[in-house]
């Protein structure tokens, strides 16, 4: 259905050019990703979920981001060798890009259209808590901070918005992803 999210123009973290048009046909779970962030021990669980699932079709894609309070400022060989020296990351990385900052990448102009509100997690206060240290975003749709999880069908349509604390095997994401994948 929406094949402009399959031919937006993207960079593998070793600077290939590519599509999302690559993975047509997979569920694709694309995270904002950052080296430096109280919440980049998600990467161990991402990695899980894609040894776990890639074989049923689902793609675990890594766009590091040094939006929020510059937790990504290493280079691409730097966010390369951070991943696989300590979490053995295995899935598709991307370039850095633009998530909140101008100018706003259009993958994520398209994910933030398609889905304006994450889900969060039951009793979550990562909202409050990002307030209390001054990092509110400027627009209620923008991505709130690292971490934060879009699921996308094998048509390309936005199923969800998961919120940076939702962890990977949270049961409303693997529920989610199973649901995508049947």
């Amino acid at each position: 259905m929406n094949d402009s999210l399959y031919d937006i123009p993207l960079n593998s973290l070793d600077g290939r050019a590519l599509t999302l048009g690559e993975f047509r046909g997979q569920v694709l779970l694309v995270v904002n990703v950052a080296s430096k962030c109280g919440l980049t021990p998600q990467y161990a669980g991402l990695e899980c979920l894609f040894k776990e699932y890639r074989g049923r079709g689902l793609q675990v894609l890594g766009f590091p981001c040094n939006d929020f309070a510059a937790q990504e400022p290493g280079s691409a060989d730097d966010i390369q060798d951070f991943c696989t020296t300590n979490y053995g990351v295995d899935f598709p990385m991307f370039e850095k890009l633009n998530i909140n900052s101008e100018p706003r990448h259009p993958l994520y102009t398209s994910l933030i259209a398609a889905r304006p509100e994450a889900v969060f997690p039951a009793g979550s206060d990562f909202r409050e808590k990002l307030a209390g240290y001054g990092c509110s975003p400027k627009q209620p749709s923008d991505v709130l901070w690292n971490f934060e999880k879009f699921l996308v069908g094998r048509d390309g349509r936005v199923l969800q918005r998961f919120s940076p604390d939702t962890t990977p095997d949270d049961p409303t994401l693997l529920a989610a992803i199973e649901a995508a994948l049947s």
